[in-house]
């Protein structure tokens, strides 16, 4: 992943959460919303927004065909009505009527591998000839990490770990690392002999809350995981390219921006101010220094710079805090105000 990440448009991505919160990720990259705009009072939009919605305009509902793929429960955080409302067509999960094929797992694992994840990306890349979203949530590498499930871990030994954080926990988690690092090898094969244009956001959700490092101390580098965008050989020779301004440190909701960017994808009204969002703002965040393993500091917004500098929002320029007003105010509309913009943004 490190390599794909230096050679294509990649970095790292501030989540939003350490230890837990995968949804929240997930919510700021199919809607391009931050989290840190919402009130404390709403950590988890995927359980208490959505679902009270009529209508959630997503990245999703651009393609005529939506799927989400997810290979374990799929009633975890109200994903099966979010998908709905966000326009996903077909959900794939285990127990679904369309079921996830190809399950393997790693030696003493529970969770199904992130071969299995990708293959199933594959089925559905190769079964639709049009243009097709796919949102995929992996389950192999999920906690817990002192269960010893994988027999190569001697293989990759943390050599040194910081005051209070368990090495053997470390261990587990970064063999993980290595077998999601081989399947994405093969899964990165597989789609460059595909022809048709097919770009991946891969970026992690949130590091493990297995370290022992102070939050006000190590805050920032708690909520970094990696990122890289990825585009086929097919879709570089139509006209994909990768960038690699303003992409050292990114957020979940930056993706849509990015990914228009990269394929030169027709932008409407709300993608082009994502896109200005995206150029023109450091990283909108919540407090990386205060908060715990939810989402619970929303509305305290910190930005970070691309040298990975923490700004207060009393340290944006004048343009700056106009342009994030407006992106404030579209966001408020849509999820709790007249909705006057609804309409324009299907």
């Amino acid at each position: 992943m490190t390599k794909l990440s230096k050679q294509n448009t990649g970095g790292l991505m501030i989540s939003s959460g350490y230890g837990g919160g995968t949804a929240n990720m997930e919510y700021m990259a199919l809607t391009g919303f931050a989290l840190t705009n919402f009130s404390p009072t709403l950590p988890t939009p995927y359980t208490q927004l959505v679902n009270n919605l009529k209508n959630n305009p997503s990245i999703a509902q651009q393609f005529k065909s939506a799927i989400a793929i997810h290979p374990y429960n799929g009633a975890f955080y109200n994903r099966t009505e979010v998908y709905r409302k966000f326009g996903i067509d077909h959900f794939l999960y285990l127990g679904s009527k369309y079921p996830i094929r190809h399950q393997k797992k790693i030696d003493r694992s529970p969770y199904l591998s992130d071969q299995t994840s990708y293959q199933n990306v594959l089925d559905q890349l190769m079964n639709y000839h049009g243009g097709r979203f796919i949102n995929l949530v992996t389950m192999q590498n999920h906690f817990p990490y002192n269960q010893h499930y994988y027999n190569e871990i001697s293989k990759y030994q943390a050599t040194k770990v910081s005051a209070g954080t368990d090495k053997a926990s470390v261990n587990d988690f970064a063999t993980g690392i290595h077998h999601t690092d081989e399947a994405m090898k093969q899964f990165i094969t597989a789609i460059d002999k595909i022809e048709k244009p097919i770009t991946v956001v891969f970026y992690g959700d949130h590091l493990p809350g297995i370290y022992g490092n102070e939050m006000t101390k190590d805050g920032l580098k708690l909520h970094e995981t990696d990122y890289f965008i990825y585009s086929n050989r097919y879709a570089r020779e139509h006209g994909a390219r990768n960038f690699k301004q303003k992409t050292a440190f990114v957020a979940p909701n930056d993706f849509i921006a990015m990914a228009a960017k990269q394929t030169n994808f027709k932008v409407d009204w709300y993608q082009a101010l994502l896109t200005r969002v995206y150029e023109q703002l450091p990283v909108i965040t919540e407090d990386v220094q205060a908060s715990g393993n939810v989402n619970a500091y929303n509305s305290n917004s910190r930005f970070i710079t691309q040298k990975g500098k923490i700004l207060k929002e009393n340290q944006l320029t004048k343009k700056q805090k106009e342009l994030l007003h407006d992106y404030r105010l579209v966001q408020y509309d849509v999820t709790a105000g007249k909705h006057y913009v609804v309409k324009t943004m299907k």
